[in-house]
């Protein structure tokens, strides 16, 4: 398959996203099989969500639109450009293990196999399984040859060349284990982190908002830590968090929110209990650590933005991107972007393409 077709192909499949919005669905007209596969993909939403309670609707919908968003032909073309994409590929099968926290969430790995030629065997997890394969499906009716290079598979990864795989921890260390024989990605545990100065505007607030809540707080760019200045006054962060005062509404979001209060107050540690800040939706809990569990964020004072740096950088296999408008931040991204990637943020900072090309 060549260069030229497979951009096609990927700015076909982004236009058929575009109908998908983040508060509703709005469909086009000339968008290629769109009779067959829209609806259908309407009816996967609200089975995804009965399959897997923490993808809501609008969740659903959020992750859609954001590929939509980065499928933009002028971006595609951008991609292209900046990687080493091969026109004549002996194409290799690629073992994609996906997680499952947040919807779609294996899918650039699997556009970027495809988008480099080789062949994918993706093996879903159980908590993401519905929308994926509706996706390949439609590549293959764009391009019958997408067939032969899509495959989808229950059991262990076999007969394959290259192994991409992502999961906690432990699951890395069962990933190197079986796997380290291949050459591979093992993505493990990151977190993404905010660095704030007290001197945000109610709009950045309100956008690291959205960085903290959207998808329940499940993903690793999520923001799941914020370092702030030694007396940081917390009430304008917590104005804009109240923006997604509903999820608190939501059962399982409340069931975890109490949980941890509970443990949280019920501690043997005094400076745990004197510590806590709650606004009724989200715990912030003073922690040098930086996976905060459901409805918990966690907080860490700084006296001096070379001080943080420093602990940034010690801990970068621990963090997938850090927040913040301070210049002086090294690879700092913007309030509002941690969860509308663009085709070359890598996570992990690992170039999957390069990886990709290198096979062949």
């Amino acid at each position: 398959m060549t260069i030229k077709e497979r951009k096609k192909s990927l700015k076909i499949l982004g236009n058929f996203l575009s109908q998908f919005q983040k508060d509703a669905i709005h469909k086009k007209n000339n968008i290629p099989h769109n009779e067959l596969f829209v609806d259908v993909l309407q009816q996967l939403i609200s089975r995804a969500y009965e399959q897997n309670p923490w993808f809501t609707k609008e969740n659903v919908l959020f992750a859609l639109h954001s590929w939509a968003e980065a499928l933009q032909p002028e971006k595609i073309d951008r991609w292209f450009e900046m990687e080493d994409f091969k026109d004549n590929v002996t194409p290799k099968t690629v073992g994609v293990i996906m997680a499952g926290n947040i919807p779609l969430v294996g899918f650039h790995d699997f556009i970027s196999v495809l988008a480099s030629g080789h062949r994918i065997k993706a093996k879903l997890s159980s908590n993401d399984k519905l929308l994926l394969p509706l996706l390949a499906k439609y590549l293959i009716y764009l391009n019958a040859d997408y067939k032969n290079r899509i495959e989808f598979v229950d059991g262990t990864l076999k007969d394959i060349d290259a192994v991409i795989a992502t999961g906690s921890n432990n699951t890395a260390r069962y990933f190197d284990y079986y796997f380290g024989k291949y050459p591979h990605i093992i993505r493990q545990n990151r977190n993404s982190v905010a660095v704030l100065t007290g001197n945000e505007t109610a709009e950045e607030l309100n956008l690291l908002a959205d960085d903290i809540m959207r998808y329940f707080g499940l993903g690793c760019r999520n923001v799941s830590k914020i370092f702030v200045p030694e007396k940081y006054d917390f009430n304008s962060l917590f104005a804009a968090l109240l923006k997604y005062k509903h999820l608190i509404d939501y059962q399982k979001y409340a069931n975890n929110y109490d949980y941890n209060k509970a443990v949280y107050l019920m501690s043997v540690d005094e400076h745990v209990r004197n510590s806590l800040i709650d606004n009724g939706l989200i715990l912030l809990k003073q922690d040098s650590r930086y996976a905060s569990p459901i409805g918990t964020l966690f907080y860490e004072y700084y006296k001096s933005v070379e001080d943080v740096n420093t602990i940034l950088d010690h801990d970068k296999d621990k963090i997938q991107t850090v927040v913040s408008h301070i210049p002086e931040i090294k690879n700092r991204i913007n309030f509002g972007t941690t969860q509308s990637p663009e085709l070359w943020d890598y996570a992990d900072g690992v170039n999957t393409v390069a990886f990709l090309n290198n096979l062949a």
